[in-house]
């Protein structure tokens, strides 16, 4: 374990490594991706939220308007309804669904696409591992400092792997959250479908 600098008057975040060997290892990863599994995964915040039933939720980059608002408003509903969420939160529509899930009091898995070592977290992410309902995982310990496309490529194969069931708000033809979708199909892992409230 070691210490991240959070800035002054803040609890000292610190980042654990958790291994295959650990019992709370996710052994979905294992099964899932097989010879690709990571070994290890780099960790800041309550790891036993891995033990909880996980909607994945991917959305593309490029996204059309009515999917954006059925986005903000299945975000409501599984912060509403408590769900645990895991994601990337890298798309403009996954970031802003974050901001969403933040305002309630349910867990949030971020999967990142980058290595923990010198990460500085914003004040609403330090506030809810503090308080326990986050959890930041990252198969890469010490580089790449910067998500790359091969590391987010991991990173939502990572996400897709974790997921008792997932949430596709939109995958355009061809990019890799279509990828995704093949992969969720091929391991049979159901799907919510986004709902636009009203």
């Amino acid at each position: 374990m070691k210490g991240s600098d959070i800035g002054e008057g803040r609890t000292l975040i610190l980042i654990s490594k958790l291994t295959t060997s650990d019992a709370r290892w996710p052994q979905q990863l294992s099964d899932r991706l097989s010879a690709n599994a990571p070994l290890q995964l780099w960790t800041i915040g309550n790891v036993e939220i891995l033990g909880k039933r996980k909607v994945g939720l991917f959305c593309s980059v490029r996204c059309p308007g009515d999917a954006i608002l059925g986005a903000y408003d299945s975000a409501r509903n599984l912060r509403d309804e408590g769900v645990t969420v895991v994601s990337g939160f890298h798309s403009p529509v996954e970031k802003e669904c974050l901001r969403i899930l933040l305002r309630g009091k349910q867990p949030i898995i971020i999967c990142l696409a980058r290595a923990m070592e010198k990460i500085r977290l914003p004040a609403d992410w330090r506030n809810a591992v503090e308080t326990g309902r986050m959890l930041l995982i990252s198969p890469f310990e010490k580089r790449p400092r910067r998500p790359d496309k091969n590391t987010a490529r991991r990173r939502n194969e990572l996400v897709a792997a974790l997921s008792d069931e997932v949430l596709i708000i939109h995958a355009e033809p061809g990019g890799r959250i279509e990828h995704i979708t093949m992969l969720v199909d091929r391991w049979s892992i159901p799907r919510r479908h986004p709902r636009i409230n009203g």
